[in-house]
């Protein structure tokens, strides 16, 4: 006679392919809509309308809202910081200014490219982030471990510059990045189409000019 598979071992077991369809599905949904209307605009009954499922597996797969909005901005980061932790490694520690700024800037525009679709969303997203302080834990937990990097790196390259004006040009440099991903529609109003990778030197020349001015020229660091 077989053995009963008891309760605890059964909930052990690893998730279906079906369940992994669904939950991708789930959060693609949330993805898009949390996006586009924000937090507050979008609810677990759209959700579950735009991915084709009840309201009751939104909460199965994703738990509360709140938990929800935390996974879907949890799940891309670490794929985002991964690249950036890649490229910074592979400049050393003796990188110019543009070098660094490029490898953090360079990474989410690549992505775009590649998937405009999702990745386009997810940009809307961590803006969304970036400008409710509600979402300072998402932040704390996704993004300012490699902004910290970033941060170190650039303090080796402006020696003597005061801390809170890196922190402060690193942050213009978020905000001026995540413009040129989520508001194309205003940059072709005036300037007509162009994708966001086309725009990589402007937004180099307008972030490291920015970097200059407030922070002082670039100093090679001292040899050990």
């Amino acid at each position: 006679m077989s053995q009963e598979i008891s309760p605890e071992k059964q909930r052990q077991r690893a998730p279906s392919k079906r369940a992994l369809q669904t939950r991708a599905r789930i959060f693609d949904a949330a993805e898009q809509l949390f996006a586009a209307r924000g937090f507050d605009g979008a609810s677990i009954r759209d959700i579950a309308r735009e991915a084709g499922v009840q309201g009751a597996l939104v909460n199965h797969h994703g738990g509360s809202k709140e938990a929800l909005f935390h996974a879907v901005v949890e799940r891309r980061a670490e794929a985002l910081a991964e690249r950036r932790r890649a490229r910074l490694e592979a400049l050393g520690p003796r990188a110019d200014l543009r070098a660094l700024l490029a490898a953090f800037t360079d990474p989410l525009i690549e992505l775009m490219a590649q998937d405009p679709a999702h990745w386009g969303a997810y940009a809307r997203l961590i803006a969304h982030v970036s400008a409710d302080p509600r979402w300072r834990d998402i932040s704390e937990t996704c993004f300012d471990p490699t902004f910290r990097l970033f941060l170190d790196a650039l303090a080796r390259c402006q020696p003597g510059t005061p801390p809170e004006r890196l922190s402060a040009g690193l942050i213009f440099t978020v905000s001026a990045l995540l413009a040129l991903c989520t508001s194309q529609w205003r940059l072709e109003a005036f300037a007509g189409p162009s994708a966001p990778e086309a725009l990589r030197g402007t937004l180099l020349d307008f972030c490291e000019a920015g970097f200059a001015n407030a922070c002082g020229p670039a100093q090679p660091p001292a040899r050990g």
